[in-house]
């Protein structure tokens, strides 16, 4: 039942406040990192604006997010109060989209927020996701 990764898939209607985007799976053995994109479109080229990349990198046990709007990348944002990742292990996060802000949960807690650097909502319509994970299930 897995899905493949890297994992490129449609918002239908795009994001608006109270949608919500659940991505579950579980974590590889050996994992370095891996990463969950909300974006306008699916270009390569030009590339297409990252409403929201998240990034668990398990060397650092960070959780960075950024946004890239016009080929710019953003500030990234690093603060979590704990690293929820373990490897070989499942997870459930969910990205609830609010009117001024993402808000990210891992398993259930809430972990932060990440305020909107692409204002048309709708226009964040995919869903791209990659590296040392296997999906279970996205919703």
């Amino acid at each position: 039942p897995f899905q493949i990764v890297p994992f490129c898939g449609h918002i239908k209607g795009g994001m608006r406040p109270g949608k919500k985007i659940l991505v579950m799976g579980i974590v590889d053995l050996n994992p370095e990192s891996f990463g969950i994109s909300l974006t306008c479109g699916e270009s390569e080229d030009p590339p297409a604006d990252i409403a929201i990349e998240l990034k668990a990198v398990f060397t650092d046990r960070q959780f960075v997010r950024n946004s890239c709007v016009a080929g710019e990348w953003g500030e990234e944002q690093s603060s979590i109060p704990y690293f929820p990742f373990i490897p070989d292990q499942p997870f459930r996060v969910e990205i609830l989209c609010e009117h001024p802000r993402f808000r990210i949960f891992v398993d259930g807690h809430q972990l932060f927020d990440f305020y909107h650097r692409i204002e048309t909502l709708s226009a964040i319509d995919t869903i791209k996701i990659n590296g040392d994970l296997q999906l279970t299930k996205l919703g």
